[in-house]
């Protein structure tokens, strides 16, 4: 994690309170997570705000930005807003755990929290699956809905074996 200690929020000897904390986030962020990213350029700011109580610490982290994307339809480039804010509950227990999305435990022998996952993952998930420029034609548009494949519900019949069938028959009977 030493990668990542730029973006420690040490809460060790701040007050009980509320606490502000920013972060530049550019392409140097991304390139940590060793994962390839679907757009370029990114120019976002993470907003923290920690309020520190004795027994846990509540976080806001609020993203903002720009990212530039590829256009699906005319591969043109477009800057695309990022903007979504989380809450998370950070509490203190024996050991890391992070398998509930809206509490994180971490060891009570812990003077910092590490909020890069965090950030990457409200980045991640501000950017759309379909990337539209918003200067795509509206004949384009009708392209894109024309050949795009509908999703239909079809409702699934239930397996029942007919040995189960059968006893349902003779209960109704009866």
């Amino acid at each position: 994690m030493d990668k990542f200690r730029n973006y420690d929020i040490v809460f060790s000897g701040l007050k009980n309170g509320k606490h502000e904390f920013r972060f530049e986030i550019d392409k140097a962020f991304f390139e940590l997570f060793d994962t390839e990213q679907e757009f370029t350029n990114p120019r976002i700011v993470a907003e923290i705000l920690m309020d520190r109580h004795t027994t846990f610490l509540e976080l806001w982290i609020k993203t903002t930005g720009t990212v530039n994307l590829v256009c699906d339809l005319t591969n043109e480039n477009f800057d695309y807003p990022i903007e979504n804010e989380i809450k998370v509950l950070v509490k203190f227990g024996e050991e890391y755990d992070d398998s509930d999305e809206d509490v994180i435990t971490i060891p009570m022998t812990d003077h910092a929290f590490n909020a890069a996952q965090l950030i990457y993952e409200d980045v991640m998930l501000s950017i759309p699956m379909k990337k539209v420029s918003p200067n795509v034609s509206e004949e384009d548009l009708e392209i894109l809905n024309r050949f795009s494949p509908e999703i239909i519900e079809e409702e699934e019949e239930p397996a029942t074996d007919p040995r189960w069938e059968a006893l349902k028959k003779l209960k109704d009977k009866n």
